[in-house]
């Protein structure tokens, strides 16, 4: 399954077996969160067989179900925290698609149990991510138009098109896809929005358009 792949059958999914994430399928989870933590300079940790996170009222609220295993998002505090978490969160979320897993971002819907993971002096905690064997596939979310994600000259690049078509696909908080790309040479910014959790979307949104543009075509101004 290639990258592109999994952004296009990847769907959130609130419901899941009791199957286990176990062999290599945990070792390859492991391998990416230590990764990932190395390269974003974040302490994402993978929780598994932990069933009190989603088993209370806020949980049962968000149509939750079965969910036993989880990434928790922790990193030093700074100004690019979230959006970091949401880019390596992302890697994680379509990588885990890649080993026949499901997923679904959460931002709320949930309750804390800090003693099965840590978080150290200076860090914060920012949310957690559901993984596991999903009871379904999940279904696609509405997007909007590349017009309206994107500000770029007539005639886009294919590589801009393939980027912006990868963050159609890329979830957001409420489906509200507050972001917008701007091209200009070979240049690439992006800018998040205003309101819930945007800066998160951000850096989800940005590993999205990276995977699928192609980093040897553009720099990020």
């Amino acid at each position: 399954m290639t990258i592109e792949d999994a952004m296009k059958q990847r769907h959130s999914v609130r419901s899941y077996t009791d199957r286990p994430v176990e062999g290599e399928v945990k070792e390859q989870l492991e391998e990416l969160v230590q990764q990932c933590n190395e390269e974003g300079n974040l302490h994402i940790q993978l929780v598994l067989d932990e069933p009190k996170a989603f088993d209370s009222t806020l949980a049962h609220y968000g149509r939750f179900s079965g969910v036993r295993n989880y990434f928790v998002l922790v990193g030093p505090k700074d100004e690019n925290l979230e959006e970091r978490c949401g880019y390596y969160g992302e890697k994680l979320v379509l990588e885990a698609q890649r080993l026949g897993l499901n997923t679904c971002w959460v931002g709320l819907t949930y309750k804390k149990i800090p003693e099965v993971f840590a978080v150290e002096k200076d860090e914060r905690f920012v949310m957690v991510i559901a993984v596991g064997y999903g009871t379904m596939k999940g279904a696609a979310h509405k997007s909007k138009s590349i017009g309206e994600l994107c500000t770029a000259p007539a005639g886009m690049p294919d590589w801009f098109r393939r980027g912006m078509e990868a963050v159609q696909l890329a979830p957001s908080a409420l489906n509200q896809q507050k972001m917008h790309f701007y091209l200009e040479g070979s240049k690439v910014t992006a800018k998040a929005g205003f309101g819930l959790l945007t800066k998160i979307d951000l850096g989800i949104a940005k590993y999205h358009f990276e995977a699928a543009a192609g980093k040897e075509h553009f720099d990020w101004a």
